[in-house]
């Protein structure tokens, strides 16, 4: 048995590193096995079983199922421990809240509950196979025009350059000319060996980004309106720490404007993919009721009440 349960953890040598885990572990072993002895003519013990709590096995097939890869030792005896604990505690209190809880309510809820994840998937698997499809482009641009409201910024967005530099860097000198540069190809066409001088390096003037992305970035003090900052700067070229903040900003759309149509295209794909689901949802529902009412699965025995 305690050849067994050394094999539920990757490395031996994790059963050295919690004591508590061990002495726990060889308890409950200890337990099982008298328990074994005296039920196994009334109720077999699983050959796997960890511990009981009544008629309730917790097994090593069920530990290993949960328990997760590439986890150091010391890492897989505490989840091991810690899943023991929990499904020891889930049972116990599940005993004790059966006596003191209406169970045919749970159980109707249960029951509820399941019918609905079946439902749910078994509607998720119709629309995938049959009801999904691209949302055309000029939806998503109708969807953004008509909507333009529900788009407006709280905080700036913006495109440019970003680089951090050692203030000793050799190759800063070089990337002071070349960031800001407005030719094409021109920071790309860099030697490898001068952009490998940057600690960090963003190239955003083809996306939309947030402005806190940069912000959080530089240890500079923008002020509480970046709005203020992005209206009268359009760069910066800030020493600090050892270290030099190049930030050259191409494009702006300023707090309160609409998010550009790129930044936005996404989310609006997203709301008209889940529009378009409900749709289907709320069809197949009454596609699944009148085919039932058709063939006379349906009966209605009297008239749906009402309350006056």
């Amino acid at each position: 048995m305690m050849s067994r349960l050394l094999t539920l953890i990757p490395h031996r040598e994790a059963w050295h590193c919690c004591h508590a885990s061990i002495a726990f572990v060889l308890s409950v072993v200890l337990a099982m096995g008298m328990a074994a002895c005296s039920n196994k003519d009334k109720n077999p013990v699983p050959e796997d079983a960890i511990v009981s709590i009544g008629n309730k096995y917790l097994t090593l097939t069920d530990i290993k199922r949960q328990l997760p890869g590439g986890l150091t030792a010391e890492d897989s005896a505490r989840f091991t421990d810690a899943l023991i604990n929990s499904w020891i505690y889930t049972q116990l209190i599940s005993q004790v809240a059966a006596k003191e809880i209406d169970m045919d309510a749970i159980n109707s809820l249960v029951d509820q509950y399941r019918n609905e994840l079946i439902m749910l998937e078994y509607s998720r698997r119709m629309f995938d196979t049959r009801g999904k499809s691209e949302i055309p482009e000029d939806s998503i641009q109708k969807y953004y025009d008509e909507h333009s409201q529900e788009f407006k910024l709280e905080r700036p967005m913006v495109k440019g350059v970003y680089l951090k530099v050692a203030d000793d860097a050799p190759s800063l000198p070089k990337l002071r000319k070349l960031y800001r540069s407005q030719k094409e190809n021109d920071i790309d066409n860099l030697d490898k060996s001068e952009l490998n001088g940057a600690v960090h390096y963003d190239y955003f003037r083809d996306q939309w980004i947030d402005w806190e992305q940069i912000e959080n970035k530089i240890p500079y003090d923008f002020g509480a309106n970046p709005d203020v900052f992005l209206r009268s700067n359009r760069g910066l070229d800030y020493s600090h720490g050892g270290f030099t903040y190049l930030l050259d900003i191409t494009d702006v759309v300023f707090s309160g404007q609409t998010r550009p149509f790129e930044s936005a295209r996404q989310q609006i794909i997203d709301r008209l993919e889940f529009y378009n689901r409900r749709s289907y949802d709320e069809a197949l529902r009454q596609s699944l009721f009148d085919k039932a009412e058709s063939q006379g699965k349906i009966r209605f025995y009297r008239d749906t009440p009402t309350t006056d």
